[in-house]
């Protein structure tokens, strides 16, 4: 995952959107009631424990700022701060009207991608002291993709594939084409063919059963899933991959919540997918208030 994507054109194109559908050039209370020349310092508070995420959006250079060019900006917590409580993050100066257009705009960035951050820390938090790591999936919002997993990453988190051009993934129904798709044999087959088809690319299967489980395991896939799996069923394969794949990476996904984390943790498995870490975003609680207004 490239850890700073603020400058990536789809992120550029995002805050373009974001800035024009709020028509920030025209916003007509503050024409009417802040005076031209006014400036004023503003604070970014977080009101609310949790990481931190999309400072970088608050430098000079970043999409966001280049349509503010009056604006400054000076972080008061690095990016990733992992704050206890409330506290003041960033000091924002320069043109009143300049600040109170770019309020709501920095504000939508900042508290999805802090929700992210957060909620991905209280995972990794869950399953301190195992070998599991966590990682989302391409459940992100339409033009976030980079954003979201950015967040991710910044909570602490593994990425996934990007898109569909970074690695094999086959699923059940990918396994349809080759078969049953319940039938172990298909999913060798489908195996099999994503390997003759793409040597160079990583390949990953979706097992609904352990016996599919146990038919792939010979045919070496870089990664199995495991959807759906009780954990009993997880610590056998656990116990089956230590004992005849080591190279085999397992992941598993399917209803993962907080609350059973540890317990997932605790079988061996080495990845477990969270699509609500990106598809179910509990916005982080901030707010950018001026404090300092000099007409």
């Amino acid at each position: 995952m490239n850890p700073s994507p603020f400058n990536h054109p789809s992120t550029a194109a995002l805050i373009a959107l974001a800035l024009a559908e709020d028509q920030v050039h025209h916003d007509v209370t503050s024409l009417a009631l802040v005076p031209s020349g006014a400036q004023a310092e503003a604070m970014l508070e977080v009101r609310e424990a949790g990481v931190l995420c999309g400072l970088p959006l608050l430098e000079t250079h970043s999409p966001l700022m280049l349509a503010f060019p009056t604006l400054r900006a000076e972080p008061l917590v690095p990016e990733g701060t992992r704050c206890l409580g409330p506290c003041d993050a960033v000091r924002v100066y320069g043109s009143a009207r300049e600040i109170l257009a770019a309020e709501r705009t920095l504000l939508n960035f900042l508290q999805r991608l802090s929700g992210i951050a957060t909620a991905t820390a209280r995972c990794v938090d869950a399953l301190r002291g195992s070998v599991t790591r966590v990682q989302e999936t391409r459940k992100t919002c339409p033009g976030w993709r980079l954003l979201d997993k950015y967040a991710v990453f910044i909570g602490g988190g593994l990425n996934h594939r990007e898109s569909l051009a970074d690695q094999v993934l086959i699923k059940e129904n990918h396994v349809s084409f080759c078969g049953n798709r319940s039938d172990p044999a298909a999913c060798v087959v489908a195996l099999r063919r994503a390997k003759d088809h793409w040597p160079q690319l990583p390949v990953e299967v979706e097992v609904e059963s352990e016996e599919q489980f146990r038919a792939l395991l010979p045919e070496a896939p870089q990664v199995v899933m495991l959807d759906g799996f009780s954990l009993d069923a997880v610590r056998r394969c656990v116990a089956l991959r230590n004992s005849t794949a080591t190279n085999v990476l397992l992941e598993v996904s399917g209803g993962v919540t907080l609350e059973t984390l540890a317990a997932i943790g605790s079988t061996g498995v080495d990845r477990v997918s969270i699509g609500a870490l990106t598809h179910s975003v509990k916005a982080m609680d901030l707010a950018l208030k001026i404090r300092a207004p000099q007409a």
